[in-house]
């Protein structure tokens, strides 16, 4: 490959392939010279020999001035030259030795030359000067005079901007419409442009199934009298290929056909550059790898395959760990959980968990408490299926109703696609309440199926697409012969807005009924619909929108409506505001009144982390109930949906 570009003198940077110019250093050694007392020096560093033959090197610390004039008043273009200028950034810092000072001050001068040709300048000249020296007039080994600070000149001068001339694509990327790769005639020459545009026809090329698609020329040349830039791309495609014989190493524990079966890459199926990401990527989310990594082949075999090999390095398979969350309305909830990643060699995992929330109750009797062994086994039916398997018991309390609850279930997942997922199982709950209605028992059966659609970008912080779930759970009420189902939906959609995706609307649309059951009695108050509290109507207490009987005792619904709408604005890159209003209703009848609307508003605060947002949420209710909630403080990780 070869990757050119024509420049005027004293331009010293040149295209590579990356992300940016690359820029190059000469760094010139003289000869050692002899010192007394068995000193000798090299770039600066002050050697001493003992009598052991050993040696410790001594860097004097040198301090500078810097002159700095970025040539142009445009903020961008100037923010892009001060920004990758180091001795700019680190002005007031001490540099190692005369010659440190030299080689920063060489490396700034091609750093901003990179910076300007990303901004299309590539008639930039760059002026640096130390101690009123030329850089390119100074020894190799230079020697200032440390009476004083170092003065250090730069001046920038960044010339025009270039736009795109004749863009033309050659081998087999030839007949590619230029604009389809940000070559557009006329438009600001970026040599970014022209480097993204080189990466994106090998890209093209391998989507074709050809493997061994690469890039042969990247030619830009400037044309500094009409301030244009001529490119030529070419590339070679190479033969469409299929996938070939894949190995798995690196597994120690796993079983490597278990790998291979799972990744869902089989010998025989075109080559897609696009399946081998998601199949990196599936495995990933096994959990039971530190990394993966599919290595292809450099050559075909002789069949005219492509041979390929999925490396992967085993994580640690047992964990623990322990989470809490906090609302003013709820108080403080504690989780601990453990697990084992790779039970049986195939990443089947168990979970133990256990939680304690409503801690700061005054009455112990009042808090919650729950306990669950989960099991879970990938590729149990196919690559693309789950078996999930659950024992929980939990005993609440909220306002509404007090419950000793233990629910068996199985069911499987199966993966339809990348975006979407469909689930069923059969559960069986047995239940003891105590609400509105009295002390109740409740024994049910039911047959939970659930269809989720997911096109989010990111499922702890999305800045696009949406999430759409529609579930249904037909059931029977053994002890009382009732059938009742309950249907429910939701949808979630996100939308960025400016290049840096820093305000983001996002809003959530729920809807549920129960259909059935002669009396709302019938129906366990755990299934009843409530809502309130950090994952609904925020501002008022948990479970506190809700039907009420003649003493305000809370009934539960058979249907409700629920939408949010935030506005998440980034301030920096790790701090956001996000004011935010929710609204809902509750009605005992199988369709929504509407007779009582309640809504919370409020704002959050955000803050940026490596395993999500951290999130503070602070509302209020809009029509508050008497003697009910009046403000709630919610902390989490991650968005609020």
């Amino acid at each position: 490959m070869r990757d050119k570009v024509n420049r005027p003198e004293k331009s010293f940077a040149f295209l590579r392939a990356g992300t940016a110019l690359a820029v190059a250093a000469s760094l010139l050694c003289g000869p050692l010279s002899a010192g007394p007392a068995s000193a000798f020096e090299i770039f600066g560093m002050k050697f001493f020999e003992d009598d052991e033959e050993a040696a410790t090197a001594v860097i004097d610390p040198v301090n500078y001035t810097l002159t700095f004039d970025p040539g142009t008043d445009d903020d961008d273009l100037k923010d892009a030259i001060e920004n990758t200028a180091r001795l700019k950034q680190d002005e007031g810092k001490p540099v190692s030795g005369d010659l440190g000072l030299v080689i920063k001050a060489r490396d700034d001068r091609d750093r901003i030359l990179a910076a300007l040709y990303e901004k299309a300048r590539y008639g930039g000249v760059v002026n640096v000067t130390v101690a009123g020296q030329d850089l390119d007039s100074l020894p190799p080994n230079p020697e200032f005079n440390h009476s004083g600070a170092i003065p250090v000149t730069i001046t920038v001068q960044p010339g025009p901007a270039f736009t795109f001339g004749d863009v033309a694509f050659a081998g087999d990327a030839e007949g590619r419409n230029p604009a389809d790769y940000g070559l557009v005639p006329g438009a600001r020459a970026d040599s970014t442009l022209i480097l993204k545009a080189g990466e994106k026809v090998v890209v093209d090329l391998k989507a074709e199934g050809r493997p061994l698609a690469r890039l042969v020329e990247r030619n830009a040349t400037a044309d500094h009298k009409t301030q244009t830039v001529d490119v030529v791309i070419s590339a070679e495609g190479g033969p469409v290929a299929p996938v070939g014989e894949v190995g798995v190493s690196g597994t120690k524990t796993v079983d490597p056909a278990f790998v291979q079966r799972y990744s869902r890459i089989n010998a025989g199926q075109p080559y897609s550059p696009e399946a081998l990401n998601k199949a990196a990527e599936r495995l990933r989310t096994l959990g039971v790898f530190s990394s993966v990594t599919i290595r292809e082949a450099d050559k075909l075999a002789p069949d005219g395959s492509l041979p390929m090999t999925i490396e992967v390095s085993e994580g640690k398979h047992r964990y623990f760990g322990v989470g809490a969350q906090y609302s003013n309305t709820d108080g403080l909830g504690l989780q601990g959980y453990w697990g084992h990643r790779n039970l049986f060699g195939e990443a089947e995992s168990l979970r133990l968990e256990g939680s304690v929330n409503r801690i700061g109750e005054s009455d112990i009797s009042n808090l919650d408490y729950s306990a669950g062994i989960l099991f879970s086994k990938p590729g149990a039916f196919g690559p693309a299926s789950t078996f999930n398997a659950s024992l929980k018991a939990s005993i609440v309390d909220p306002d509404a109703y007090k419950a000793f609850t233990t629910t068996a279930a199985a069911g499987v997942t199966i993966e339809l696609s990348d975006r979407d997922t469909v689930s069923a199982g059969g559960e069986v709950m047995w239940s003891d309440v105590e609400d509105a209605f009295g002390n109740n028992n409740y024994l049910t059966v039911a047959i939970p199926i659930e269809y989720v659609r997911d096109t989010r970008d990111d499922k702890l912080n999305p800045t696009e697409g949406y999430r759409a779930m529609i579930n249904a759970k037909p059931s029977y009420e053994i002890d009382r012969g009732t059938f009742f189902s309950s249907f429910e939906g939701a949808i979630t959609g996100y939308q960025a807005f400016g290049e840096e995706k820093r305000f983001v609307l996002a809003g959530k649309l729920a809807a549920g009924t129960i259909i059935g059951g002669d009396e709302l009695s019938d129906i366990p108050a755990t299934r009843r619909f409530f809502l309130g509290g950090g994952g609904t109507v925020r501002g008022y207490g948990y479970q506190e929108i809700s039907p009420r009987d003649g003493r305000n005792k809370l009934l539960g619904g058979r249907s409700y409506v629920a939408a949010t709408a935030e506005a998440r604005i980034g301030v920096t890159e790790t701090i956001g505001v996000v004011p935010f209003i929710d609204v809902g209703t509750v009605s005992t009848d199988e369709v929504p009144d509407f007779k009582d609307i309640r809504a919370g508003a409020g704002i959050g605060l955000r803050y940026a982390t490596p395993f999500g947002p951290l999130r503070l949420d602070v509302a209020v209710p809009l029509k508050k109930y008497p003697g009910g909630t009046s403000f709630g403080v919610y902390a989490g990780i991650g968005q609020s949906f």
